[in-house]
């Protein structure tokens, strides 16, 4: 122990010396800094964690085998600073219950939130030091507390912590405890749901002592060895007591307090990894991980704008009749895919209202429609002024200095044309406008694509899915009213065996999904839904929906949003009667009725972009209360979040996880497409299906809808002006 103990120091002592180089050869160590995730599906060596992140915006996949554990972990950085990571963990040493009739032989699930937070940057002479939490809200099985210190010499990141909970295997006493005696030992979770913050064990009771090192081989590329002296007591974690009523085989006896293993990066992103751990336990693992906070993250954009015309030609013809210029404008937009509403010409002024299904980015079409438009406009045209809508939602208006436009495009001077630009709200009217192309009502749009509809985890297996064919069909009656259905017919499913039943007290609004599953398998209708949308006011929207809301859920009801353009805040109100659809999910109806509402709250920090929102009045089943979303926004159009909810009820009347929680994230396909789209590719998990805090899951919010309705959500693309 004493060589380990001298070990320790030495590593120790090396974070005071400067580094030895400020830069590295990308072909002698490539990925260099490109950090590892570790088996416990955070970044780390092999079982320590490290004080390294990912860049913000990056999303991460694990999976390592380590006996007695398959773990498949989440990761998701928000900030450069914050790693947050959901782990749902196979314990093959332990029951999923002792109940064979209700899990038959299938091992424990573990499910459980973890989070890391740098304190401080690495600097020439300094380490970077990070704190984090393992199993933070979940059942306590890997609980454990950390402090980091990482700092990298060339091609060696070493790493020193401390380590609390399961992470004691040294011993030591607790130094807060001098502070604080509560901090003295450490107390298990008791007569817990399941799902809870354990805060006042936080940091408490007897403290390990970890170090380890990340070296990257020279010119292998980027093949990296693992080396870490672990401070997990591997006693406290998992099931270790035979006694046990789950515990059917004891996991391995730590014979070594040193890991060590390779790891191969096949790819800047895709790694591979194999290790020794415990002194007797070989595991192996792989990692996949994308930075997706930048435009065009992926793929670049390769889609020019169609030009079936002669600027020249096109100025001298349409300056003869501005009805020419009306239908060029038409016919020239609607080939990039800008739907021209309405046009006027008044004082030298070209003002159009458009509406468009393409870009995510406001600024880029407004930006694309000026460029047709001062293209084909004669020289007489000395401003445009656009409105933008979607629907019949009027959302802003762009008035622009056409010269200032035209004079900066070549050099992409965004930062100077934005000086003549004014942006405001508006209160769109088509009688303001002299020229409306005539529109043909009603109008179908109709996609057939595949459907993934799965349940993961539970005492009747690890994995339940099914594919599906599903078909989207869309009918537009005006401007102001549509009809959006979902129709879906099953391929091939494992469902059979799926046989879990609610054990709620509280009204099954949500816990009966396996019913849902089993008894739509053969076809149903997701949604089949009336929607009326107004403009109140510039800033006021409105929204009325009737039919099929979702997949358990029909009824009627709507939705006001007051959204002022100039503020980074909104409020609204929705109410719903609705009546819980039959399992089937055709056209008939279960007994179950209730009304909800809600008060909502919007506010985007514009610093930090994160939205906060808040939903707070009356759920599904009955219960009052307010959920909390935090979400942040990246340039990509990346939408990374996290929600939790409390009401009225017990953490027992709730059920397991005793509180409704969990994360997800929106991304939008045209990262990884040469041409732009609107279509978006969504994941949300919950630890658990309960009934508590369930809302209706309503299809395009006015809050979603209008997002081009403020002006801190324009102002935020401007380097998109003349892409």
């Amino acid at each position: 122990m004493s060589c380990i103990h001298k070990f320790i120091r030495y590593l120790f002592l090396l974070f005071l010396m400067p580094s030895l180089s400020s830069s590295t050869d990308d072909y002698i160590y490539p990925h260099l800094n490109t950090p590892t995730i570790s088996n416990y599906g955070t970044i780390g060596l092999l079982q320590m964690p490290t004080a390294r992140f990912h860049e913000e915006g990056t999303l991460a996949f694990a999976w390592s085998s380590n006996d007695p554990y398959l773990r498949g972990s989440l990761l998701a950085y928000p900030f450069s600073w914050f790693e947050a990571s959901y782990q749902y963990v196979d314990i093959n040493n332990a029951l999923y219950s002792d109940v064979e009739s209700f899990s038959g032989d299938q091992t424990y699930k573990d499910k459980s939130f973890d989070a890391k937070f740098r304190l401080l940057k690495e600097t020439h002479l300094t380490p970077a030091v990070a704190i984090g939490f393992r199993d933070m809200a979940g059942t306590g099985v890997f609980a454990s507390e950390y402090l980091a210190l990482s700092k990298r010499f060339r091609n060696i990141d070493l790493t020193f912590g401390l380590g609390w909970g399961v992470m004691s295997n040294q011993q030591y006493s607790n130094p807060l405890a001098d502070i604080n005696k509560k901090y003295k030992s450490r107390t298990a979770l008791q007569s817990t749901q399941g799902g809870e913050f354990s805060v006042d064990s936080f940091f408490s009771g007897n403290m390990g002592a970890y170090a380890g090192a990340e070296i990257v081989i020279p010119n292998t590329g980027g093949i990296r060895v693992l080396l870490e002296y672990d401070a997990n007591d591997y006693s406290q974690e998992g099931f270790t007591d035979i006694d046990d009523k789950f515990t059917f085989d004891l996991p391995k006896t730590q014979a070594s307090e040193i890991n060590f293993g390779i790891v191969y990066p096949v790819t800047r992103d895709f790694h591979l990894k194999l290790g020794y751990t415990k002194g007797n336990t070989l595991n192996f693992g792989f990692s996949f991980k994308q930075s997706l906070s930048r435009k065009d993250a992926i793929v670049k954009k390769n889609e020019p704008l169609v030009k079936n015309y002669d600027s020249k030609v096109s100025k001298r013809v349409l300056a003869k009749d501005d009805r020419l210029l009306y239908l060029a404008a038409l016919r020239h937009l609607g080939e990039n895919d800008f739907f021209l509403q309405t046009a006027n010409i008044e004082d030298n002024t070209f003002a159009v209202a458009y509406g468009q299904t393409k870009y995510y980015s406001g600024i880029k079409s407004h930006g694309r429609v000026l460029t047709v438009l001062d293209e084909i406009s004669p020289k007489k045209i000395k401003k445009f002024e656009l409105t933008y809508l979607n629907g019949a939602l009027g959302l802003n208006k762009l008035i622009v200095n056409r010269d200032a436009f035209a004079r900066n495009k070549d050099q992409d001077l965004y930062s100077i044309a934005k000086r003549s630009i004014d942006i405001e709200s508006v209160n769109f009217s088509k009688s303001n406008y002299e020229y409306t192309p005539e529109a043909t009502f009603p109008t179908y749009y109709w996609k057939l694509k595949p459907a993934l509809r799965q349940q993961i985890g539970g005492p009747d297996g690890f994995y339940f899915g099914e594919l599906r064919a599903s078909l989207d069909f869309d009918v537009l009656f005006t401007n102001s009213i549509n009809l959006i259905s979902r129709f879906s017919v099953g391929i091939v499913d494992n469902f059979d065996t799926l046989k879990l039943n609610s054990d709620s007290i509280l009204p099954h609004v949500r816990t009966d999904i396996v019913s849902y599953l089993k008894e739509s398998r053969k076809y149903n209708i997701q949604k089949m839904e009336f929607n009326y949308y107004r403009n109140i006011t510039p800033n006021i929207y409105a929204k009325f929906s009737a039919g099929i809301l979702e997949m358990m859920f029909g009824g009627y009801g709507g939705e006001v949003l007051y959204r002022p353009f100039k503020k980074n805040w909104a409020i609204g109100f929705e109410a719903w009667d609705v009546q819980q659809r039959d399992y089937d999910m055709l056209f008939s109806f279960r007994d179950y009725n209730t009304i909800t509402g809600h008060i909502n709250f919007f506010y985007k920090e514009p610093r930090s972009k994160v939205i906060f929102s808040m939903k707070g009045g009356r759920f599904l089943a009955g219960d009052s209360g307010i959920l909390f979303d935090f979400a942040r926004r990246f340039d990509s159009g990346l939408r990374v979040g996290a929600f939790f909810a409390k009401t009225d009820i017990s953490d027992l009347e709730f059920g397991e996880g005793s509180f409704d929680k969990g994360f997800y994230f929106q991304l939008p396909l045209d990262i990884y497409l040469s041409k732009h789209s609107k279509a978006v590719a969504g994941f949300g998990l919950r630890p658990l299906t309960r009934d508590g805090a369930a809302f209706v899951n309503r299809t395009h919010s006015l809050f979603g809808v209008t997002e081009q309705g403020s002006l801190i959500n324009l102002t935020r693309d401007w380097d998109d002006l003349y892409d």
